[in-house]
């Protein structure tokens, strides 16, 4: 054990932020947060109960990253018959949305900065349909108490962390017309609010107060909706139309669970419209066949065997996967044991394969690719409570501050830029196009997974726009296969694509292999990786939770 403790120590020399408890465990990217979490449990709540006390302070406290203006994905493991959930917050187009929503007048796309900003890439939020979902099936504790701490933090101020203001100093021009915004973190003369200032919001608080005694529709309905309607209405940029009918609209749904086996753990995470819980089924079904576990971390080729599962996983996913509500997506062929035998049968240990191009699933219809402009914001948070049940929740206002609008104390999101903005390629419908009603594509990835005893053994997710998948993805080998605790698992280095590169992070054990994988035929790109992941895990009759030590994030034992 010593000697893989300092194998993986020498991957990247970063603290490990991690807890044991027998009680309950709870891991979010902020502390506040994270207590949060924990007093619902030390209240006799669930593991649901902590998630969306979390998700809420988050609201307050990590607004660059997520919030009830934003969407999110839940996994839910219930320890009395084994089941796995999922619930799909995701955020919707508008009724006012069309296929042409970002193209200009002459029928070129838009600049995805000039998307962003304004009332154009609102969708209708989700998160607080998810939670009253949530806690209507899984809840212990009063709606009303879950709310608590958030109201106590943006009534007495919560203070600027170094993530937040680091943020803050990066968007500063870009976030200089919009004066909601600037009022909340920039002094005078438009420099960050320091290190340490206090924020207070009591527009935040009265919001929050006023969801925590009428339910969900006070969110969603009379004065809190017209407000966040007109806030898009009257945008300073692309000012556009979300309707008090497009919030009255709105639900969560339930979700089939997308779920695979792999070395005797049963995998479970978000189908469609997230395009997470397929990819990873398919990566590690891809992998199955090579012993990752007597190669190790240390070997160039088990990095190779994961990068080359990731461009296959990434065609696919960029090609197939939509709102299963507007577009058939095979997601049965695409995990598919038959076909992930033939896309991994592309793979070779020793070499690298010239052009990772989509498959054909069964069940495929005629679609065409066109990537999406996905933002490395988000969050992730999990829990897991003294029953045994464990609960991951990934939740996004998509990228830095979302649209750079607020309402109601709040950040609005920006996920409509998640879709497509060219909505047919080669004559063929492009399957991530916008449509009225439709969920953007994600690769937010909350994922569980479930022991050969049936029982749920560790609940992860992390942030990361379109790197999400992978952040999970290492992680589960680092666990899975190379028996890491999940601190340690997390820690491992980060590796991502680009085009036909492969990025590897920065100042890690992947950047010093650059030479042996580049004789595997990649071309290798040392690239900054950030990363926030969050996990609680079952180990040894305990909970153990890690959060990532590129955040400020922490793990918290009830």
């Amino acid at each position: 054990m010593m000697v893989r403790l300092l194998l993986v120590l020498s991957l990247l020399a970063l603290p490990f932020q991690a807890a044991l408890a027998e009680g309950g465990m709870v891991s979010a990217a902020d502390p506040r947060a994270a207590e949060a979490g924990r007093e619902m449990l030390r209240e006799g709540g669930s593991a649901v109960d902590a998630a969306l006390a979390m998700m809420l302070a988050l609201t307050v406290v990590e607004p660059q990253s997520s919030g009830i203006g934003g969407g999110g994905f839940l996994v839910h493991h219930d320890a009395r018959n084994g089941g796995v959930t999922t619930i799909d917050g995701r955020e919707v187009a508008p009724a006012a949305a069309t296929a042409n929503r970002f193209l200009n007048a002459d029928g070129t796309r838009m600049g995805f900065r000039e998307a962003v900003a304004g009332g154009l890439s609102v969708g209708v939020p989700g998160n607080v349909r998810l939670m009253e979902m949530a806690h209507g099936r899984w809840g212990r504790l009063k709606w009303s108490r879950l709310f608590k701490p958030a109201i106590k933090l943006a009534d007495d101020g919560f203070k600027i962390t170094p993530a937040l203001h680091k943020r803050l100093e990066q968007m500063k021009v870009a976030l200089r017309d919009f004066p909601a915004i600037r009022a909340h973190y920039y002094d005078a003369s438009g420099a960050p609010k320091p290190v340490g200032a206090r924020i207070k919001n009591p527009e935040l608080a009265r919001l929050l107060r006023h969801v925590a005694k009428h339910g969900a529709p006070g969110f969603y309905q009379g004065w809190p909706a017209r407000r966040l309607s007109s806030a898009v209405a009257t945008a300073p940029r692309n000012p556009s139309q979300l309707t008090e009918a497009d919030l009255i609209a709105y639900r969560a749904e339930e979700r089939p669970a997308v779920c695979g086996s792999y070395r005797g753990y049963r995998v479970c995470g978000m189908g469609p419209p997230s395009a997470g819980g397929i990819a990873i089924v398919q990566m590690l079904g891809m992998l199955e066949r090579f012993d990752l576990k007597a190669l190790g971390p240390n070997d160039p080729r088990s990095w190779h065997l994961i990068s080359e599962a990731m461009r296959l996983a990434y065609a696919d996913r960029d090609t197939y996967i939509a709102d299963p509500g507007f577009v058939p997506v095979p997601v049965a062929g695409l995990i598919d044991p038959g076909y992930i035998r033939e896309r991994s049968a592309l793979i070779s240990i020793d070499s690298v394969m010239a052009k990772a191009l989509p498959g054909k699933p069964p069940g495929a219809g005629a679609w065409r690719y066109a990537p999406a402009a996905e933002v490395p914001s988000t969050t992730s948070f999990a829990a897991g409570d003294g029953a045994g049940n464990l609960v991951a929740v990934t939740s996004t206002i998509e990228g830095p501050f979302g649209s750079f609008l607020m309402a109601n104390g709040f950040h609005l999101n920006n996920e409509l830029t998640d879709f497509s903005f060219v909505p047919e390629r080669g004559g063929l419908p492009v399957a991530n196009r916008v449509e009225p009603g439709k969920r953007p594509r994600s690769a937010m990835s909350p994922t569980i997974v479930q022991g050969p005893d049936g029982k749920a053994m560790l609940a992860l997710g992390s942030a990361g726009g379109p790197r999400i998948i992978m952040h999970v993805m290492k992680t589960l080998v680092g666990v899975l296969d190379w028996g890491l605790p999940v601190d340690q698992a997390i820690a491992l280095p980060n590796i991502f694509l680009s085009g036909n590169a492969i990025l590897v992070e920065k100042g890690t054990s992947l950047e010093a292999m650059r030479d042996q994988l580049t004789a595997l035929g990649h071309i290798v790109t040392p690239a900054e990786l950030g990363s926030k992941v969050n996990a609680v895990e079952r180990r040894d009759g305990a909970w153990k939770g890690g959060a990532d030590p590129r955040s400020e994030g922490v793990a918290l034992a009830e």
